[in-house]
């Protein structure tokens, strides 16, 4: 995994190269292939970055995708809150849906979850996937789903569904207009939910 002198000095060289073409940076983002927050440097890459961002293109926002799975950790808590978008992942409520949809490594446990999202006090983007299959349907799932929500408080909810081809097959989409109807509750409570389909 890359230190944070490596990131430090990629973001910079190709922050620097967007400045010379013209290229307005709106938003530096960590995501991929993987969970950012268990870089063991990750504290100190989300400093570098908010550094270089203050230093070089001031307007850009810094947002994380986060799986949320390492919120226990206060160094990892304390990372996620100095950036602009930390956007936490919660696909399922219980640890079943957690391994049909997330194929979860280790100890999962929802509890946990809530608990380390409470941390932020309702400063953070909550994201989740919206999908059914013959084993899973986010309908079965949606009233605890939005007791979690109604907990939590997040600033801003984004809910989305399948968007290309996946490795497990009968996976099925939702459309726009069904997943609206689903969260058509906390619309009316006056959530910010983003949905995309």
């Amino acid at each position: 995994m890359p230190d944070r002198h490596a990131v430090a000095q990629a973001l910079e060289v190709k922050i620097s190269e967007c400045i010379a073409k013209g290229i307005q940076i709106d938003s530096i983002t960590f995501s991929g292939n993987g969970e950012p927050t268990v870089n063991p440097d990750f504290p100190a890459i989300v400093d570098v970055t908010v550094e270089l961002r203050n230093r070089l293109c001031p307007s850009a926002v810094v947002s994380v995708l986060s799986n949320a799975t390492m919120l226990h950790r206060a160094d990892v808590v304390e990372a996620l809150r100095k950036v602009d978008n930390p956007i936490l992942k919660m696909d399922a409520v219980d640890r079943r849906g957690a391994e049909l949809i997330n194929r979860p490594q280790g100890d999962w446990q929802f509890d946990r979850l809530m608990e380390g999202m409470k941390k932020f006090d309702g400063n953070f983007i909550l994201q989740t996937m919206f999908l059914s299959s013959d084993e899973f349907d986010t309908a079965d799932m949606l009233g605890s789903w939005m007791d979690a929500v109604r907990e939590l408080r997040p600033r801003k909810v984004m809910i989305y569904t399948l968007d290309r081809e996946t490795p497990q097959k009968g996976l099925r989409k939702y459309t726009v207009e069904e997943m609206a109807e689903m969260v058509h509750p906390l619309l009316e409570e006056g959530f910010d939910i983003q949905i995309k389909g």
